[in-house]
């Protein structure tokens, strides 16, 4: 059974930097892409930044150039470096991937880890 576990979220304030971590267990032949979602009180879930088998990476334009998404291949791990937060950053992070596992590709998501910025 694959698993998805975040960790990381917390509170902070305006201008400062938290990390999320993702870590894929379980019985996992390959991965194709991860990537972080958030979602606000009262909007959709919205695609934060993804990073795919190549090391490619794209981003919303809401965060670009603040926040960095990286994997660790050999630890099937993916981490969002979060810096110049914004009180408007402040929504639930969800971390999903597509995992090759019992030979089929299927997506998996993780439990979510609150963020909030304020002061």
């Amino acid at each position: 059974q694959v698993q998805l576990v975040e960790s990381g979220g917390g509170l902070v304030q305006p201008g400062g930097s938290l990390r999320l971590s993702c870590a894929a267990s379980g019985m996992i032949f390959s991965i194709n892409v991860m990537d972080w979602y958030r979602q606000a009180p009262g909007k959709e879930r919205e695609l934060v930044a993804v990073i795919r088998s190549g090391d490619s990476t794209n981003y919303a334009a809401s965060v670009k150039g603040r926040f960095t998404i990286s994997m660790d291949n050999a630890k099937n791990t993916v981490t969002l470096q979060m810096n110049s937060l914004k009180p408007e950053d402040t929504a639930v992070y969800y971390c999903h991937a597509d995992i090759v596992a019992g030979g089929r590709l299927r997506p998996y998501w993780g439990q979510g880890t609150q963020v909030t910025v304020s002061s």
